[in-house]
């Protein structure tokens, strides 16, 4: 019996591709959402334009420590920091990211990362 060995094809970037990652563009306009809080402008970036690696992670956390992903990432380190500074009683959190998935188009009991299927 003769034995058979895989041989293993290597792509190089002169192949074709089965996606193209980069043509992918927003359905949406990523327009960041303003809040005015305490005398001060908060502008949050769009949820499609966060970067999704630390959302993940906060994810893990279970729904707050998600909340709390997407407002960090959204607002940035910098500001996050300054944000965070100020007391924040729970309602007006949750007015705050309800009014902020509304701007963003995440519907009620839909997640940011459900689809629309």
């Amino acid at each position: 019996m003769t034995t058979r060995t895989a041989t293993k094809r290597t792509a190089s970037d002169a192949q074709p591709f089965d996606f193209n990652l980069d043509a992918v563009q927003a359905e949406v306009d990523l327009i960041p959402w303003r809040v005015n809080w305490k005398g001060r402008r908060w502008e949050f970036a769009h949820m499609e334009d966060l970067d999704v690696w630390g959302l993940i992670e906060a994810a893990e956390g279970g729904d707050i420590a998600a909340t709390v992903g997407v407002m960090k990432a959204a607002l940035g380190e910098k500001d996050w920091a300054e944000f965070r500074k100020i007391r924040l009683p729970q309602y007006k959190l949750k007015a705050l990211f309800d009014a902020y998935k509304q701007h963003c188009g995440v519907g009620e009991g839909e997640s940011e990362a459900s689809s629309d299927s």
